[in-house]
């Protein structure tokens, strides 16, 4: 929450009722409708979602909307701690726009601005130019909370396999315990490393001592790098996010070093805010989605003005464009990190080089990651627009489920109920649940696919309902009764 302001009194006790009254007023139909099945004894999940984020939230809401309720999110974080923003997220705000929207679909009483300004009122919003990062995390947590919505704290996802036609899920508790649930679906809604690792460069790992370096997505203890010289790789939004945590808490010197000759300017984010790319990108020829995504990924996202001037006015911070990092030793207590430009002496180094996208290093995607079609594997790019990178990312179905690389895959069956709602999805999906740009109209794709999903495979019970079904309407043929 943002301690500059102070929270409105009464507002949000008159914002839950809103939200309550718009609810029951566009609940429509008012029934469930998916048949029940059991396992072991006890009811099959229809739809399990990996994550409690803003993803798996918002996946959980319009399910509801669809009469599909028989879901449960898992979280291996405690209540409060999901997602990024309260945890290693360093920004001061959000780095979308304050008008953006996304886990409400469509519901005003729902907004991140009627939650904003129930606790601090108009006003404030008026005068607000970015959403506080402690203030987003407390609204998703008001949303969780007014919406009811099933979350499972303190669940380790540890795999998954397919026994019957059905998702056999295992979980672990904090105290060690092991417990199994059965899914029809299951969403995988992990967030931006979801289906791969935080990457740390193989020269940084076998040259240094794990004390002496950690990866912006870790917890970092800056106090302690207090008058300490900080070394900080990388050309993101997040390099800079650590830099400025590490400038303001009393670091000695910031340097900060990236390969580009320029820092990132264009935010291409920006520019995919727009009804057409959001809604109907995934709609595109492989060719197009490719010519998009190697433009968007070559752009990459680039600092905040007011993040880089967050650093900016420190006087001991630098930065070096054209300056990759080659390799990384200890000399006595120093580390000695070796570029292009020459050597460089730090306490301490940061890196912020992102993740790499590799199913078999995730624990939620191991078990069948061979399976698994890739970009690489199903398109060939244009000579002089390979993309390594883009390669490596799964290629999706129209609903987010994976693909096999064969099709007479055994596991073909199970990965066609496993869908991605990870940054992963991005090549082939457009913008998603790890981007609160997308959220919307990425949500909205994937409950319909689901809900469309469990309805076809129930087709024949459906229409056995149907032909069974006798309460009369027409009760009476005799006159009203004056």
């Amino acid at each position: 929450m943002d301690t500059n302001m102070q929270p409105k009194d009464g507002g949000l006790a008159a914002l839950d009722a809103a939200v309550r009254r718009d609810l029951e007023i566009i609940r429509y139909p008012r029934k469930e409708w998916i048949p029940p099945i059991e396992r072991d004894g006890q009811r099959v999940l229809d739809v399990a979602i990996i994550g409690a984020g803003q993803g798996g939230l918002a996946t959980a809401f319009a399910l509801k909307r669809n009469n599909i309720t028989n879901v449960r999110i898992f979280d291996r974080a405690s209540k409060g701690g999901e997602g990024p923003w309260v945890t290693f997220a360093r920004m001061i705000t959000l780095r979308t726009p304050k008008y953006v929207t996304g886990p409400d679909l469509g519901v005003p009483s729902l907004t991140p601005r009627s939650w904003y300004e129930a606790q601090y009122g108009a006003t404030a919003w008026e005068k607000l130019d970015k959403i506080p990062r402690g203030d987003w995390q407390a609204y998703l947590d008001w949303y969780r909370d007014i919406l009811d919505l099933p979350v499972a704290n303190d669940h380790e996802f540890t795999g998954v396999t397919w026994e019957d036609g059905l998702l056999r899920l295992t979980f672990r508790r904090p105290d060690g315990t092991s417990h199994v649930h059965y899914a029809r679906k299951l969403v995988l809604a992990t967030g931006i490393e979801g289906c791969g690792t935080w990457h740390v460069p193989d020269f940084i790992r076998e040259g240094l001592p794990r004390d002496r370096y950690a990866h912006t997505s870790e917890a970092i203890d800056f106090a302690a790098l207090k008058g300490k010289r900080i070394g900080v790789l990388g050309a993101g939004a997040s390099a800079f996010d650590n830099a400025a945590t590490a400038l303001e808490d009393g670091a000695g010197s910031v340097t900060l070093c990236l390969r580009r000759k320029e820092i990132p300017s264009i935010n291409p984010y920006r520019w995919m805010e727009n009804t057409g790319f959001l809604a109907y990108y995934p709609a595109l020829s492989d060719d197009l989605r490719w010519g998009f995504m190697r433009r968007i990924f070559d752009l990459n996202q680039p600092p905040p003005q007011d993040t880089f001037w967050r650093c900016r006015k420190h006087e001991n911070f630098a930065y070096r464009t054209g300056c990759p990092w080659t390799g990384a030793r200890m000399e006595g207590d120093e580390i000695v990190v070796d570029s292009p430009t020459g050597e460089m002496r730090f306490d301490f180094v940061i890196i912020g080089t992102g993740f790499a996208t590799d199913l078999s290093r995730r624990p939620e995607t191991a078990s069948f990651a061979p399976s698994v079609a890739l970009w690489g594997e199903r398109y060939t790019a244009p000579a002089g627009s390979e993309s390594a990178v883009l390669e490596s990312y799964p290629y999706l179905g129209d609903c987010y489920q994976f693909l096999p690389r064969h099709k007479d895959d055994p596991l073909a069956p199970m990965l066609a109920n496993i869908h991605n709602f990870t940054f992963s999805a991005t090549p082939s999906m457009g913008l998603s649940g790890a981007s609160i740009s997308g959220m919307r109209f990425g949500v909205e794709r994937l409950a319909h696919g689901l809900g469309r999903d469990l309805y076809v495979a129930d087709g024949q019970q459906h229409l056995e309902s149907l032909l069974s079904y006798d309460v009369a309407e027409l009760v009476s043929l005799d006159p009203p009764v004056a």
